[in-house]
């Protein structure tokens, strides 16, 4: 990287601007290649000393573009006032030094464009952003002494793919808030640092994952239209406070996970849409270029400086704000050319398929480059279709994520939990067909936002039955979510059996927690949590097949199915039997060979979780059947609606 610069030009006699640049000409032919992966680092406004003259250094890339400029309130918005520099006519780079702005200024860049057009944006690299509905950058640096070094120096120890993965999904405004019912009502980032961070330390979850934070205009979209890919959101604060919050967790060991959205932006005036007047990050091809689900914009991935853009804001999460892993929204939607789209609103690729090309080379850029540089992270794919490989490196021919939300999992679970427990004998098979595709890739079982909003009802009332019959339907189906192999992923809310769909304008029902049956149900998951945490056999051959055996589907019409969790030692071996009725059934038989002597480690009919505490086994009956096979008969009690897990 050079720096260089001129004293060449003088709007007024306060303020000049220079002629100077961060970019090398490699930086330059990286940027259009798509190799440019630390945009970041010259792009945007920053910090600068030159000629012992403090100010602010400009760079914005506008290919279009006739005339740019720098307004904000330091200069009345005036466009004539700070013009920026061309760094080479082909490179589309406007770039300048305006000397003695200070830290906190608001600004915006004014661009002349394609066919004369001007509009008035948003910087797409700024790290900080007026809170809405105001919509100019702000001036700012990323100083920070962070205070997480021994989290980093063995977070690979936590994020590896044979240890425990439980992970607490959070939306940061609706978490919690200072007036429960006025929406307009946030916590800070170190309100929620004080509150948050204890709570996932206490229920025991091993990893969180926040709803988008980069900058967004609209509460409503929940952060996935956002307009900031390299700025936390303003709602709650300074960008260093929210690197508090980050340091908080890890300081906790807990693992930080960001909602990261390449798929698509929004229409904002201020954002990157017609960023200079035309197509400029998004498809020009509206075939292409425009998402009819959402209403949004579709980035061209097939551009190299959007390429180098994109790969820079996933990477300056890990690297500036120390993330964890991004779990990346919407990738069928990258994928497909098809997606949500009938047969004349879609053209296929050069080789007649229905795969996005250019989106594909840019995924596996991505994963390639993130665990080349921070090997210790994880990525995950929210996908939902058949694509092989999402999982699998791309020196494999995979797409090279960590991780695969498990989509069919959800719903086949859902779908079967739903059901009146006396019809549940004839969806065994909806239950059981996870394990016969789980292998094909490294799968994360989500229960997410997206199934508590839109009518389609909270987790508790999912469940059939009468009250009680509801909680324990939802114990019971949390204990087989946690003992099923692959990672976990919990909504907030539903670990204390929300009542009410979740809404971004209020906050959680924490009332709910002084009635024993909800306060129960939050202990029952906490230690769920704990269970994963202590016992190896849950999580060290997790997306292994030597890690999982079927023990028992032969019990169809009574709803009972066992099977068995094994990690890297015998003796750890659990055996996990789930009762999907309300019949308690006394003396079960269950054959399964191993060790003369088994424990219950976990029953979620406990008086403690808000059971009937009347079916227990404190010491299960075991007979030696077959001593060639080293088989035992285990004899014990099943209870209602019920979760036993022995070891």
């Amino acid at each position: 990287m050079i720096a260089s610069y001129e004293h060449t030009h003088f709007v007024d006699s306060t303020k000049p601007v220079w002629n100077y640049s961060l970019f090398s000409d490699s930086d330059i032919s990286n940027f259009q290649n798509g190799t440019h992966y630390r945009l970041y680092e010259i792009f945007g406004s920053h910090p600068r000393k030159v000629l012992d003259t403090s100010g602010y250094y400009f760079a914005v890339w506008a290919p279009n573009a006739t005339y740019v400029s720098v307004i904000g309130n330091f200069n009345d918005w005036n466009p004539a006032a700070h013009p920026l520099f061309v760094r080479l006519e082909k490179s589309g780079i406007w770039e300048g030094f305006i000397p003695n702005l200070p830290k906190g200024e608001v600004y915006k860049y004014h661009i002349r464009g394609f066919n004369n057009k001007e509009t008035v944006k948003g910087d797409p690299f700024a790290n900080f952003w007026e809170r809405r509905p105001n919509t100019a950058s702000i001036t700012w640096e990323l100083g920070y002494s962070w205070h997480d070094q021994e989290w980093m120096n063995f977070r690979k120890d936590h994020n590896r793919l044979d240890r425990p993965w439980s992970v607490y999904e959070v939306h940061l405004a609706s978490w919690m808030r200072p007036d429960k019912f006025d929406e307009e009502s946030y916590n800070s980032y170190d309100q929620i640092r004080e509150q948050l961070v204890p709570y996932v330390k206490e229920m025991g979850f091993t990893h969180v994952e926040l709803m988008p934070v980069m900058e967004f205009p609209f509460d409503g979209s929940w952060g996935y239209q956002g307009a900031g890919y390299f700025a936390p959101t303003s709602r709650f604060g300074d960008p260093q406070s929210f690197m508090t919050l980050v340091d908080a967790f890890h300081a906790a060991g807990i693992g930080v996970l960001l909602d990261w959205v390449p798929s698509h932006f929004p229409y904002d005036s201020h954002g990157l849409f017609m960023f200079d007047g035309t197509n400029t990050y998004e498809y020009a091809d509206m075939r292409k270029g425009f998402h009819p689900d959402w209403n949004s914009y579709i980035f061209n991935y097939k551009r190299g400086e959007v390429k180098s853009f994109l790969i820079s804001s996933g990477r300056f999460w890990c690297d500036r704000f120390h993330a964890d892993g991004i779990r990346v929204d919407a990738v069928s939607s990258m994928l497909k050319l098809n997606y949500s789209r009938k047969k004349d609103q879609w053209e296929p690729n050069e080789y007649g398929g229905d795969g996005n090309i250019e989106a594909i080379a840019f995924i596996k850029d991505l994963n390639e480059t993130l665990f080349r540089d921070f090997p210790d992270i994880q990525t995950i794919a929210e996908e939902a279709t058949d694509w092989p490989g999402i999982s699998k490196p791309t020196f494999a021919g995979g797409l090279g994520f960590g991780m695969k939300w498990m989509m069919g999992w959800m719903h086949d679970t859902l779908d079967y939990f739903k059901a009146d427990p006396l019809f549940r004998k004839d969806l065994q098979n909806k239950f059981t067909f996870s394990m016969m595709y789980f292998y094909d890739e490294n799968f994360m079982l989500p229960l997410s936002h997206d199934e508590v909003v839109h009518g389609k009802s909270p987790m508790l009332y999912k469940m059939p039955g009468d009250d009680w019959q509801k909680f324990a339907n939802l114990r019971l189906m949390y204990s087989y979510m946690f003992t099923h192999p692959g990672g976990k992923l919990l909504f907030m809310g539903d670990e204390f059996g929300a009542t009410a769909e979740w809404n971004y304008k209020s906050e959680l029902q924490w009332d709910l927690l002084k009635y024993d049956s909800h306060r129960m149900l939050k202990d029952c998951l906490r230690d769920l949590n704990l269970l994963l945490r202590n016992e190896p056999a849950l999580y060290e051959n997790q997306f292994r097949s030597e890690g999982f055996e079927w023990i028992d589907l032969s019990h169809r019409n009574e709803s009972v199915i066992v099977f068995r969790r094994k990690g890297k030692l015998p003796e750890n071996d659990l055996l996990v039997i789930l009762n999907m009725t309300p019949t308690v059934r006394n003396d079960w038989k269950i054959y399964a060979s191993g060790k003369p002597a088994w424990k219950e480690i976990f029953n979620s009919d406990l008086k403690k979780y808000w059971g009937t505490g009347d079916v227990l086994n404190p010491d299960p009956v075991v007979k030696l059947v077959d001593e060639n096979q080293n088989r035992y008969e285990i004899n014990i009690h099943l209870p209602p609606l019920g979760a036993v897990i022995l070891k």
